[in-house]
């Protein structure tokens, strides 16, 4: 199922203008946009519990994200379900799951969310108490980024969760 070139525009420049509406506001304009797609669509289901997540409810956009994952949303629309959903988890205390996600979604193919999909992981690591291994995931993913050092913090990240 996919959505129409024109209904990404309106909900891309709806979610531009989120800092322009109330929280209770936004979520129905989400929801009034999510309800011209077919009852069951993947993409209705992301686009409300992305509402609910950036409004502060992580509690009601946990299901909702399982809604759009169970439902076969695909594309960065799924990574970035497993990435928020994840951090919804996080948020309500349920860490150890969004570790798990998080490992897991680390062996899909390589994409532009693999940075958030490490700095989710690494926030989760430390609500669970593995604070070295947080460091060590959040270090390997910025090492690329850096203007010189790359191999060093790598090999650094590395040593960090390796035995001695």
């Amino acid at each position: 199922m996919t959505t129409t070139p024109d209904w990404e525009r309106r909900s891309a420049e709806l979610w531009a203008s989120i800092d322009d509406h109330e929280p209770e506001e936004f979520r129905r304009q989400v929801d009034k946009l999510a309800a011209e797609l077919p009852d069951g669509h993947p993409v209705a289901a992301f686009e409300r519990a992305c509402a609910f997540d950036s409004t502060g409810h992580s509690d009601r956009a946990v299901p909702l994200y399982r809604e759009a994952l169970r439902s076969g949303v695909t594309g960065l629309r799924r990574r970035r379900s497993v990435i928020q959903l994840s951090s919804s988890l996080r948020n309500i205390g349920q860490a150890q799951e969004a570790v798990e996600l998080l490992t897991a979604e680390r062996r899909q193919p390589s994409d532009e969310l693999d940075d958030a999909v490490a700095a989710t992981l690494a926030l989760a690591l430390t609500s669970v108490g593995r604070e070295r291994e947080a460091v060590s995931v959040a270090v390997a993913a910025l090492a690329p980024h850096l203007p010189r050092y790359q191999r060093s913090m790598a090999n650094y990240a590395r040593l960090l969760v390796e035995p001695e």
